[in-house]
């Protein structure tokens, strides 16, 4: 459309049309460019993959099916009835994948949501209020950085993971040692965000919407958490979207090493501790499934960090 053809108010000021004055808002413009992130989408679509494999087959498989072991079928090999074989006490590896996949989401889910709650409120107190609490809180992420994240989880898991017993939720039995690894993950994967997430207070405070926001009488939580976190959640969605990938992968970690997720509940982890005898015999079914399964979640999950980053990043034109 030229100059020409835009119709002329009265006074000689041009009027704009419709399709001129379309604004895009933030939200569909971070859609628009998380679209056109090709390995984002690929991302997405194996982690919706995954999501439907463990919600249909938990339709199809009970628990009991998943704990089931009958010896006079044990080591099958995949194929037949047992399309992903049979382990070392002939239980179905196909069913003990979609069961384990649900824990260790849900160790993910949650003990990445604890990890961006901590690390958010830090850093948002530390950056907004400055002074002597900045130091202080900054000082106390700065020693919990020092601790070796493995080597705690080892020890608590090791020390707690007995004594809880086992609970109940939504039906499903998880062992006490679940509740000990989410929170041990959780309570030491936030210090990164909480300096990310101070650095970009420290610098939003400062500007003209805070001080407008001051002059009306807006409280200080309000402005905290109303008007500052919106401007800083870019940050926080990719570090929470990275943070379940990570505690997916510790877990895995621990698991491996016989100190993780106690039997009878199964994740991905503990079936790979559980196939490394077998692994010697040729059964590599065993861990090649559940492996698998860690892989694609890791893969897909920080496909979609990657595009997410893009898609927030306030600078990028493409």
């Amino acid at each position: 459309m030229s100059a020409t053809d835009v119709p002329a108010r009265p006074g000689g000021v041009l009027a704009l049309d419709a399709t001129m004055r379309k604004e895009e808002s933030l939200a569909k413009l971070a859609w628009r460019r998380f679209r056109r992130h090709r390995m984002a989408m690929v991302g997405a679509l194996i982690l919706l993959g995954l999501v439907l494999y463990i919600i249909v087959g938990s339709l199809v498989f009970s628990e009991a099916d998943a704990n089931y072991n009958d010896v006079t079928r044990r080591y099958l090999a995949p194929g037949g009835a047992f399309l992903f074989g049979t382990d070392e006490i002939g239980r179905d590896v196909l069913a003990r994948t979609i069961y384990g996949g649900q824990i260790s989401l849900v160790i993910g889910v949650v003990a990445a949501l604890i990890s961006v709650v901590v690390g958010t409120l830090t850093g948002a107190l530390a950056g907004y209020y400055g002074g002597l609490l900045d130091s202080v809180l900054m000082r106390i992420t700065e020693a919990m950085l020092t601790i070796p994240q493995i080597f705690l989880l080892l020890v608590m898991a090791k020390f707690f993971g007995n004594r809880i017993g086992d609970v109940q939720v939504l039906g499903r039995t998880f062992s006490g040692s679940v509740i000990v690894i989410v929170l041990i993950i959780g309570a030491t994967s936030w210090m990164y965000l909480a300096r990310i997430v101070r650095s970009t207070y420290l610098s939003l405070r400062e500007q003209e919407f805070v001080t407008a926001a001051h002059c009306i009488g807006v409280s200080t939580p309000r402005i905290i958490f109303g008007h500052i976190l919106p401007n800083a959640m870019a940050p926080i969605i990719v570090a929470a979207t990275l943070g379940v990938a990570g505690a997916i992968i510790t877990e895995a970690y621990i698991s491996f090493l016989g100190l993780g997720v106690r039997a009878p509940t199964a994740t991905w982890g503990s079936m790979m501790q559980g196939a490394t005898s077998a692994v010697i015999q040729g059964h590599w079914w065993l861990w090649f499934f559940p492996g698998l399964m860690i892989v694609l979640t890791t893969l897909g999950i920080n496909f979609i960090g990657d595009g997410l980053r893009d898609a927030l990043d306030p600078h990028s034109i493409r």
